[in-house]
């Protein structure tokens, strides 16, 4: 049992609140994952700021004494002045006019044992092991803005709890991916992915959903349909929601088992596994509330 949350703000007065909103979502659902959680934040300018690349990294060993020597090392690889940050445990690093791809190339050189957590423009990954009310805390989300983001509270049932096997799943350009569930063929899939030049992190069953879409963008299909893959293709139990730079997007599998909620107003689309993740957005006594139905992708864009 784990929880899903994420918000997608259309009106520009309440990107202020992004971090807030969101913290107080995943905190109603702690008791679903309370041994590790996640978040990814769209557009933050502290963390993620605009014209500049973006990555977040896991496991450099960096301290904060070590940060001039980070940025230091890795701008020397890049050939362009890099910016460095400590999120709690998640090593951020902006380029000014540099595509996050190529400063990933650099961060991956300089720490090539690192856990690459996210990348991309205005995106900003953190992953942590411990209560997600604590995590909030820690990463200072209540303070954070920005248009859109996502959330997950981990019960870990397929892999060790470690924030490698964490979610969100942020293997592609801009895009994310939480789970609750489980995929009973994953295994097979990763091998059938791994044989097409796919590589993996983690043994996480999520990951390989992650990998899945990642690679159907890759090739060229709407994350519509490469949900639609995504039930063709996995057996089990899930509800995915998936993001990108300026757009999410819901699907459940064929029995819709794992629950899943969904409230939209003018102002904001807002999804989570239980309603009382939402009961305290403003205007939500407004909001149109439905449940998805099975094997439908519901998708918004900015």
């Amino acid at each position: 049992m784990c929880g899903i949350v994420g918000l997608h703000l259309r009106n520009p007065e309440l990107h202020p609140r992004l971090g807030e909103l969101l913290g107080q979502m995943l905190g109603e659902m702690q008791d679903r994952g309370a041994d590790s959680a996640g978040i990814a934040i769209y557009g933050d300018p502290t963390w993620s700021p605009a014209g500049h690349g973006c990555v977040s990294l896991l496991e450099t060993g960096v301290e904060a004494a070590e940060l001039d020597a980070a940025t230091a090392a890795v701008g020397a690889e890049l050939g362009s002045e890099v910016t460095a940050q400590l999120v709690d445990d998640t090593l951020v690093l902006a380029a000014a006019d540099v595509d996050a791809e190529t400063l990933l190339t650099a961060v991956t050189s300089v720490y090539p044992e690192a856990l690459v957590a996210g990348f991309g423009a205005d995106l900003t990954v953190l992953k942590g092991v411990g209560a997600p009310r604590d995590l909030v805390q820690s990463w200072g989300l209540p303070s954070a803005s920005g248009w859109q983001g996502v959330g997950h509270t981990r019960m870990a049932t397929e892999s060790a709890v470690t924030s490698s096997g964490a979610h969100p799943f942020a293997v592609g350009p801009e895009q994310c991916l939480v789970h609750n569930g489980s995929f009973s063929n994953h295994a097979t899939i990763r091998r059938e992915l791994r044989a097409e030049g796919v590589s993996f992190d983690s043994e996480n069953d999520t990951e390989v959903g992650a990998r899945f879409v990642a690679h159907q963008l890759a090739q060229g299909k709407d994350v519509e349909t490469a949900l639609k893959e995504v039930c063709t293709t996995f057996d089990g139990f899930y509800t995915l929601l998936v993001s990108n730079h300026d757009s999410f997007a819901v699907v459940r599998d064929a029995i819709a088992c794992k629950p899943a909620v969904i409230a939209e107003t003018d102002d904001w689309v807002a999804m989570a596994s239980e309603y009382r993740a939402l009961a305290n957005l403003p205007g939500v006594e407004n909001a149109r509330i439905w449940e998805p139905e099975p094997e439908v992708v519901y998708a918004w864009t900015r």
